[in-house]
């Protein structure tokens, strides 16, 4: 299976899986309040009640507390891939 294309450029894809979909929606909330954001998506995440939210995040409009911490951070060159990830 192909890879999915990254988004475009200041654009994130964020992937939330909860036990709840209380608990997903809850840090998808504090997502919105750091950057812009798309309508955030929800699907089971298995036999036992989990839920995967996905969300389209854009760091170019960012308020605050993101910004901030954006500036202190630093890229890293490795590729950090989960062995778990669809």
């Amino acid at each position: 299976m192909k890879p999915p294309e990254p988004p475009s450029g200041g654009r994130t894809e964020v992937r939330i899986v909860a036990a709840s979909p209380e608990a997903a929606r809850r840090v998808a909330a504090v997502l919105r309040r750091c950057f812009a954001a798309t309508e955030q998506r929800s699907y089971p995440a298995g036999s036992d009640g989990g839920t995967r939210l996905h969300l389209t995040v854009d760091t170019t409009q960012t308020a605050e507390p993101a910004r901030s911490w954006l500036e202190a951070s630093e890229s890293s060159e490795q590729d950090l891939t989960q062995t778990d990830e669809v």
